[in-house]
C-alpha cells in the first residue's frame, strides 16, 4: 500500500522527447502525488532573460536573474501553470524560440545551482510526496529519493513524439535541434542519458503512453513494496 503522509519522492530523469513530462504528470495523478516539471523552471528563466534582453552568454547576469526570478509553478498534476512576476507564461515558455535557447541557460552552472536549490525546497514544501522530473533529478536534486528512474527511448521514437507534440509544425532539422542537439549540449554539464547506480531504466521505445505510465507505476509500487495488479 502507498501510505498517505509517508515520504515518497519519485525522481525521473531522461532525454528530450522521452515522455518525461506527460508520463510523470500522469503517474503523479494516479499515485496521488504532487508533480514538479523542473524543465519548466529553466524555460521560465530563459523566457525572463530573453524578455529582459539579458545576454544568455553572460553567466553572471543569468545567475543574477535566477536568484531574483519571481516564479510560480503549479504542483498539481491536474493543473498546469507557470507564472513569472505574476504573468502567465505557460504557453510562452514552450515556443520554439525558447526551446532553442534554453540550453544556454541550463548549462550556466550558477543559475543551475540556484534552480536546483529551489527544486529541493519545493520537494520539502510538498511534504516529500512528489514526482520530480528533469535531467539531474536522480543524482543531484533528489539522490535520496525513494524511487529513482531513467525514462528513455530511441532517437527515432523521441523525435517522432516531439513532432506529434508540436502538431507537425517543425521540420526534421528543427526537431533535431530541439531533441538531439539540446541533449548533446546539456550533456556537457549533467549526465541524464545513462542510469546511475541504483537507478532503474524504463525504455519506452516500443511502448505507448499507457504502457509507459503503467511501467513507471509498477516500478514505483515494486520499489516501495506496494501491491499491484498484474497486466
Amino acid at each position: 500500500m502507498l501510505h498517505l503522509g509517508k515520504p515518497l519522492v519519485v525522481a525521473i530523469d531522461g532525454p528530450s522527447g522521452s515522455g518525461k513530462s506527460s508520463v510523470s504528470r500522469e503517474v503523479a495523478r494516479r499515485l496521488g502525488l504532487a508533480y514538479l516539471d523542473t524543465g519548466a523552471m529553466y524555460r521560465a528563466l530563459t523566457w525572463h532573460c530573453v524578455s529582459h534582453r539579458i545576454a544568455l552568454d553572460d553567466a553572471v547576469a543569468v545567475e543574477a536573474a535566477s536568484r531574483a526570478l519571481d516564479l510560480e509553478l503549479s504542483l498539481s498534476p491536474d493543473q498546469e501553470y507557470v507564472r513569472v512576476a505574476g504573468q502567465d507564461v505557460t504557453d510562452d515558455i514552450r515556443e520554439p524560440a525558447i526551446s532553442s535557447a534554453v540550453s544556454a541557460v541550463a548549462t550556466t552552472l550558477g543559475a543551475r545551482t540556484q534552480l536546483v536549490r529551489r527544486q529541493q525546497e519545493t520537494i520539502v514544501r510538498a511534504g516529500r510526496r512528489i514526482v520530480v522530473e528533469g535531467r539531474d533529478i536522480t543524482t543531484v536534486v533528489a539522490p535520496a529519493a525513494e524511487v529513482r528512474l531513467l525514462l528513455t527511448a530511441s532517437e527515432e521514437a523521441r523525435m517522432a513524439r516531439r513532432g506529434i507534440q508540436l502538431g507537425g509544425s517543425q521540420s526534421q532539422e528543427q526537431l533535431a535541434v530541439q531533441v538531439l542537439h539540446r541533449d548533446a549540449k546539456d550533456s556537457t554539464v549533467v549526465e541524464f542519458q545513462r542510469a546511475a547506480d541504483g537507478v532503474l531504466t524504463v525504455d519506452s521505445s516500443h511502448m505507448d503512453f499507457e504502457q509507459t505510465v503503467m511501467a513507471v507505476v509498477h516500478a514505483v509500487l515494486d520499489a516501495v513494496g506496494g501491491h499491484r495488479k498484474n497486466g
